[in-house]
């Protein structure tokens, strides 16, 4: 099983920057993709960036240019660098780790864009 932390959440002001971490620990050798997704309220949880197989990222349209996922595989850490936020942005983030064993989600965290 693997398990996720998130951190980095917060409020910030339209067109502010914020850097989203997760950190994973325990089964991490059997992750085979990790990424993040949100999920403001009244909506679904919706894809924001992922790493797939290899280095592959896939990134929701509503974010390219702005949002850049990152990892460093020695922490067994993934980032979510936001740039240029804006109010549609707010959601509760979440952290999330394929296995072939399942899906594994983070506890969530908060980000407000909002002046």
């Amino acid at each position: 099983q693997v398990q996720l932390v998130e951190s980095g959440g917060g409020l910030v002001q339209p067109g502010g920057s914020l850097r989203l971490s997760c950190a994973a620990s325990g089964s991490v050798f059997s992750i085979y993709a990790m990424g993040w997704y949100r999920q403001a309220p009244g909506k679904q949880r919706e894809l924001v960036a992922t790493f797939t197989r290899g280095d592959s990222t896939n990134y929701a349209d509503s974010v390219k240019g702005r949002f850049t996922i990152a990892r460093d595989n020695a922490k067994n850490t993934v980032y979510l660098q936001m740039n240029s936020l804006k109010p549609e942005d707010t959601a509760v983030y979440y952290c999330n780790a394929r296995t072939i064993v399942g899906i594994n989600w983070g506890q969530g965290t908060q980000v407000t864009v909002s002046s």
